[in-house]
């Protein structure tokens, strides 16, 4: 039977994971378009097919199939380009989950347009600053007021940007025009003036990391490809069963479980379109998409454990997965006890797909992030780039990257200063292009062929990998490498802990010590003798050396709008204040 899957994997089925492992390869066409080649496609082949299962805090429900998001996308494209839009242009979508995501992506990608996804957070300065670095031409927003107020603060700053799209009924004036309205009044057939070059760039996240300004992180069109394994292998979707992922599509985890992988392989999308996480809501959103696969960041099934979810229904998850940051092993062992879900761990970053998961032939090892995916040639490198033994931490590194390339910024190269002008070495499908306009920052974390990812890990003798964290969020002290992560999961598992993040604090004698900044689960109080208890109680089930020394009690960490804990942020609130 011709499937769209089949079309790039001669082989989709496998024995074991070292079957996998040694065998899995992916045929990575020179002109592949995601959305020609798999949204357009799925419609001609099975018209009727489900893509995207959508509902909202309101309960409302809707229903897109293939022929729907390939009729929209090419009203869409058709907008676009009445507007200026063309190959190599740079548009920012800033959509939240709601159904125009899907349908402008496929836009841009018929248009060879490059699209830069971006979170509902962003102020006046988070939107000026990338803008004018990435010359934006297109901004496409949701409505909500105060982003709204945002855009229009910050338009004066922003000059390369010609034109703002509300998906909404709030449309501010001026170079602001109502998006479902133009889609509806286009042209519905859309035909690409030109085809788009595999090597070519598609998609930019902006990456924070814990100095300095965002880099931009440059996917060409093979990454969807590459997400094949993130989807059928990892988060185990069938054709025509539903598929959730929980993610703002801000983030690199809509790319990894909210469209590529998942319609290559025929699996509809789930989507849950909240104003903010409130865990009932995520339960009952859950109860009316009821899907056949299930993702969330882990903060989500932290919540969990704390409601009373013997009063939901979760027999129809078959799957479960949870990425973006580890899971605590006591969480893992609760929510099996209370759902029956068993948790399956991985591990990727913005610039890549998934690298290492607790794939379906793996036994779970809670706390572990399971065993490296095929084609990356993942290993952990000491310092002196040497292969880490069992047990010893040292830096996830794809040995299989090839080389960078050189990243064009010649604006008259005919894709808006954006562009692989020497491709060199073939990266496999997944793996980013590089961060674009800052050739010195790639370089030092790609070269020789090796992309050193900055996190590090260790492995057991079974050859399953263990986060202890970024490279940066190690603590050192006295003498001792301590991982966040071990730290977090033993605090988990004191009943007076809803979530915690640990850091490090300059220290005089020691280098830096340990602080945990806790939430309290309810109907726990913050004082002394709770502190000396969870510090004990750290001391008992690891290594003493290991214990926070420093307590501080708040009443919600931040994070992403994705759920992923920014300890970045309380480091730099300790060292604002002194701490």
């Amino acid at each position: 039977m011709d499937t769209i899957l089949s079309r790039y994997c001669p082989r989709t089925e496998f024995e074991s994971y070292e079957d996998f492992y040694a065998h899995y390869r992916v045929t990575v066409p020179e002109n592949f378009n995601f959305a020609l080649d798999v949204v357009d496609q799925w419609a001609y082949l099975e018209p009727e097919k489900l893509a995207l299962r959508w509902t909202n805090d309101e309960g409302e429900m809707r229903s897109y199939t293939f022929s729907d998001i390939k009729k929209l996308s090419d009203r869409a494209a058709n907008v676009l380009v009445s507007r200026g839009i063309k190959k190599g242009d740079v548009v920012m979508l800033i959509l939240k989950q709601r159904p125009e995501v899907w349908v402008l992506m496929a836009a841009l990608e018929k248009i060879g347009a490059v699209c830069i996804p971006g979170t509902y957070q962003l102020t006046q300065k988070d939107l000026v600053y990338r803008c004018n670095i990435a010359e934006v031409k297109m901004l496409i927003t949701v409505d909500t007021e105060e982003l709204l107020n945002h855009i229009v603060s910050s338009l004066p700053d922003c000059g390369t940007l010609r034109h703002v799209a509300v998906a909404g009924s709030r449309i501010p004036g001026g170079d602001f025009f109502d998006l479902r309205r133009a889609i509806e009044e286009a042209p519905e057939t859309f035909k690409p003036r030109e085809h788009t070059r595999l090597r070519e760039p598609m998609l930019v996240y902006f990456s924070s990391g814990t100095t300095g300004m965002p880099k931009m992180v440059l996917h060409d069109h093979s990454l969807p490809l590459g997400h094949i394994v993130t989807a059928k292998y990892w988060h185990c979707v069938e054709e025509n069963k539903i598929h959730m992922t929980q993610t703002d599509s801000g983030w690199a985890k809509f790319a990894w479980g909210k469209i590529y992988g998942q319609w290559i392989c025929g699996a509809p999308v789930g989507v849950y379109d909240t104003e903010r996480f409130v865990p009932r809501g995520m339960l009952e959103a859950l109860q009316r998409i009821r899907p056949y696969s299930f993702c969330a960041p882990a903060t989500i099934f932290r919540f969990f454990i704390k409601e009373d979810l013997s009063a939901y229904d979760f027999s129809f998850i078959k799957h479960t997965s949870v990425a973006g940051e580890p899971l605590s092993p006591e969480v893992f062992v609760q929510i099996k006890e209370k759902t029956g879900l068993e948790i399956r761990e991985g591990f990727g970053q913005s610039e890549t797909s998934v690298m290492a998961a607790c794939f379906k032939w793996l036994p779970v090892k809670p706390g572990s992030m399971g065993k490296p995916a095929p084609l990356f040639g993942l290993d952990l490198l000491d310092e002196s780039d040497r292969s880490c033994d069992d047990g010893i931490v040292g830096n996830i590194s794809v040995t299989a990257a090839g080389e960078p390339g050189v990243l064009s910024l010649d604006p008259q190269d005919g894709l808006g200063g954006i562009s692989l002008a020497s491709p060199g070495a073939d990266p496999v499908p997944g793996l980013f292009r590089g961060y674009w306009k800052d050739k010195e920052i790639t370089g030092e974390c790609w070269h020789g062929g090796v992309y050193r990812t900055g996190d590090m890990a260790w492995h057991d003798e079974d050859g399953y990998y263990w986060f202890v964290g970024r490279n940066d969020d190690v603590i050192k002290c006295s003498g001792y490498r301590i991982g966040p992560f071990e730290v977090e999961s033993a605090l988990m598992e004191h009943p007076s802990v809803l979530e915690c993040a640990v850091t490090a604090v300059p220290d005089p004698a020691r280098g830096q010590i340990v602080k945990a900044t806790i939430v309290l689960a309810r109907g726990y109080t913050a004082s002394d003798t709770l502190i000396k208890e969870l510090q004990n109680h750290v001391k008992r089930v690891t290594a003493p050396y290991k214990y926070p020394r420093i307590i501080e009690f708040t009443g919600e960490l931040p994070k992403t709008s994705s759920g992923k804990i920014q300890r970045s942020i309380i480091r730099q609130r300790d060292l604002g204040s002194g701490t």
